[in-house]
């Protein structure tokens, strides 16, 4: 006999990393609640029925910047407590919660229900050493309380320790940057992407609008790829941007695809109210002539079938991070059987192995960027080897529908059953 379970999700910006999980949890029968700070505009969203707040006041502007942070998520938390109490006193009382805690949200819904189970994706946790701190020493900074600041924005994932059932995060690596003994309360398990969506196809093409007039690009077209969130350092777009004075001039038919907005999803702003797209494409543009700058193309943010589309257009992909967390996008390019050059930090070598299915490089390192990439352009065998690669590995262990998912909801029902 099936258990109908009652699921509340709680995301700021939902349904970010539940995108799959909490529809396929409604489709089965289970009554699905989700929490979020998102403004919507309907109040079911695939079969979840959606729980929108807001915080009741912002942040001190007089307040101490080393706790800034945490007075952030305290003003969330309370938001969530408070619209959760609601729910509570209108009859409401989930067998599980699950909570992406990034932003504070679940600081006190043990609070609300102390008997509920509590689930956390445990997407990061901040270290001082072996990580994104301190990684890149262009954007070290001398004061050296910079290390105080960080060690207290650990403060919410310590308080989250004490009341969490158990957790889920995207790979071994993230996983293992919680302390013991909470990391053995971890699963491993990724998101999930949709293997059969996310396919290769030699017959795509698009049609791009540029300075000389409307161009064609076909899998004949020799289309280097790049893809953030937005353009940062943390992803690697300054060494990137670097690399391609010398790429252009190796590869006078190549097309240089970027893909990205200009605001900031990690690390620390740009100087003087500018953008670092702006900012690192001024350094470069000086040493590129303009028949060469024509052939790069700044796509902005733009909608999942033509990401997809140009997936399947990429002749060499090139992804790069910080030690931070992963995107989706890499694996959604392994997925679409790019032939793929990584940074070699945690935790791309996680999913890229060196020379099977994909090649790194040192993240610092343009000149083996440039040589890497060019190897691979002047080679097909080689990236259809490792494109293939790529794709059957990303099928065996990410692939949404036989592995990610299923292991998902088990995870629930063990949450639940404990």
């Amino acid at each position: 006999m099936t258990i109908i379970m009652k699921i509340l999700f709680v995301h700021q910006n939902f349904p970010g990393q539940f995108r799959h999980l909490a529809p396929e949890l409604a489709a089965r029968g289970h009554e699905v609640t989700a929490m979020t700070m998102r403004k919507v505009e309907e109040l079911t969203w695939e079969g979840v029925r959606l729980i929108p707040y807001k915080a009741g006041r912002s942040s001190s502007p007089t307040v101490h910047p080393w706790v800034n942070d945490i007075e952030t998520k305290v003003i969330r938390g309370e938001a969530a407590f408070r619209k959760a109490f609601d729910m509570k006193q209108g009859g409401y009382c989930p067998d599980v919660v699950v909570a992406h805690p990034g932003w504070g949200e679940s600081l006190f819904l043990k609070d609300v229900w102390p008997r509920v189970r509590l689930g956390l994706y445990c997407e990061y946790y901040y270290r001082t050493e072996g990580a994104d701190f301190n990684f890149d020493p262009e954007f070290r900074k001398d004061d050296p309380g910079k290390v105080c600041r960080l060690r207290l924005k650990n403060i919410s994932n310590m308080l989250h320790e004490e009341i969490a059932d158990a957790g889920i995060s995207p790979t071994a690596w993230q996983a293992g940057s919680y302390p013991q003994p909470f990391r053995n309360k971890i699963s491993v398990i990724h998101d999930g992407i949709d293997t059969g969506i996310v396919v290769p196809d030699s017959s795509a093409g698009m049609r791009l609008n540029s300075a000389g007039g409307e161009v064609s690009i076909t899998g004949n077209d020799e289309v280097i790829t790049f893809v953030n969130r937005n353009l940062e350092p943390y992803r690697g777009y300054h060494i990137f941007m670097r690399a391609l004075p010398e790429l252009l001039r190796r590869r006078p038919k190549a097309r240089v695809m970027i893909v990205g907005g200009s605001n900031v999803s990690y690390g620390a702003k740009p100087p003087d109210g500018k953008t670092w797209k702006q900012i690192f494409s001024d350094e470069v543009r000086g040493s590129i002539s303009d028949a060469d700058w024509s052939r790069v193309h700044f796509l902005g943010n733009i909608r999942y079938e033509y990401f997809l589309t140009l997936l399947q257009l990429s002749t060499v992909h090139v992804y790069l991070t910080y030690p931070f967390v992963l995107s989706w996008s890499l694996l959604e390019a392994m997925s679409a059987g790019c032939a793929i050059v990584g940074s070699d930090t945690a935790p791309v070598r996680e999913v890229v192995q060196n020379g099977e299915t994909g090649i790194l490089v040192d993240f610092f390192d343009r000149s083996a960027l440039v040589e890497r990439v060019c190897s691979l352009l002047d080679d097909p065998k080689r990236r259809e080897t490792l494109g293939k690669a790529a794709r059957a590995f990303a099928i065996e262990r990410y692939d949404l529908h036989t592995v990610c998912l299923p292991r998902q909801i088990e995870w629930i029902g063990e949450l639940v059953a404990r």
